[in-house]
């Protein structure tokens, strides 16, 4: 069981309060605040006891000597804030779509360096290829040539 608790006094008029488990335990106990926000989780069943007590001195007098506390106690499926709950759900999925966005930029730049050397490799393949096959043939023509000649047919 979650448990939210929200305190907001009008004036600084609280002198202390605590809030307390069913079997006494002191869950939480301040001093001389004027608003502030506690939670908690627990697992035991059964009446949770909250105090506030105030006092009264010369400047802390409202109108007929009372004090306005607004406490809001919100206990289960309550606690929770669904707007903000869809909104980290977004957000992480705006967080994971661009990080996925980062990843495959980097992949295609690695992909498009890994492609130009590929082609340069195969362009100076080619033209060594090419360099080899007129070696070759202008070796073959010199040799055709003094062989003929050698034996006089030219």
């Amino acid at each position: 069981m979650f448990i939210n608790l929200k305190l907001m006094f009008i004036r600084k008029i609280c002198n202390a309060h605590f809030v307390s488990s069913p079997n006494g335990k002191e869950l939480y106990k301040k001093k001389n605040e004027t608003h502030g926000q506690f939670a908690f989780t627990t697992s035991e069943t059964g009446t949770y006891f909250a105090c506030l007590s105030s006092h009264h001195d010369q400047s802390h007098y409202t109108v007929n000597g009372t004090a306005i506390v607004s406490l809001d106690w919100k206990m289960g499926i309550r606690t929770k804030d669904w707007d903000a709950l869809e909104l980290r759900k977004s957000e992480e999925c705006v967080n994971e779509i661009s990080a996925n966005i980062i990843y495959l930029r980097v992949r295609e730049a690695y992909m498009r360096e890994v492609n130009d050397k590929t082609n340069k490799r195969v362009a100076q393949f080619s033209f060594m290829s090419l360099g080899l096959s007129i070696t070759v043939s202008l070796f073959q023509v010199w040799h055709l040539k003094r062989f003929f000649l050698k034996k006089k047919l030219i």
